[in-house]
């Protein structure tokens, strides 16, 4: 498994609760862009229209040597779950303060690229600096060890 592109930000502002793996539905031009690694995550999620899912606001830049139907670079794309798989996260997602962002965009050994999208629930403000606080700590704790282990 090649990894793509990772979405850090969600690890930072939300709390993972459930993970999937989807098919993304893509032009070649789209392909061939992500191939390149002109693909950015961020501010992107999942929506749930008329039981398919739909990956939103990921923009993946236009391949230059495409021809004059090149693809639009934010536009939304199909993801490929199973109906159970829908059903499961449209219902996880009524309930308040959860919402589906994609994690990470990688390529299987088979060549395919797939999409790592989770359920995930917002993290508030002090809970993201009590996180900061504490790897700030673990951090600590471990130089000071490597600095006695060291004497």
């Amino acid at each position: 498994m090649k990894i793509i592109t990772v979405n850090r930000k969600a690890f930072h502002d939300y709390e993972i609760l459930d993970k999937f793996e989807a098919g993304l539905a893509l032009t070649g031009s789209e392909v061939k862009s992500i191939r390149a690694g002109m693909v950015n995550l961020k501010d992107s999620y999942v929506e749930i229209r008329e039981r398919e899912a739909f990956l939103i606001s990921a923009h993946i830049s236009q391949y230059s040597n495409a021809s004059y139907n090149n693809h639009e670079p934010g536009r939304r794309r199909k993801l490929l779950l199973r109906r159970q798989e829908i059903h499961r996260l449209d219902q996880r997602v009524k309930t308040r303060g959860v919402s589906i962002i994609p994690l990470q965009l990688y390529f299987t050994p088979r060549g395919l690229i797939k999409i790592e999208i989770a359920l995930a629930k917002g993290k508030r403000e002090y809970e993201k600096k009590q996180r900061i606080k504490e790897k700030d700590v673990r951090r600590e704790m471990e130089r000071d060890l490597r600095y006695y282990k060291k004497r």
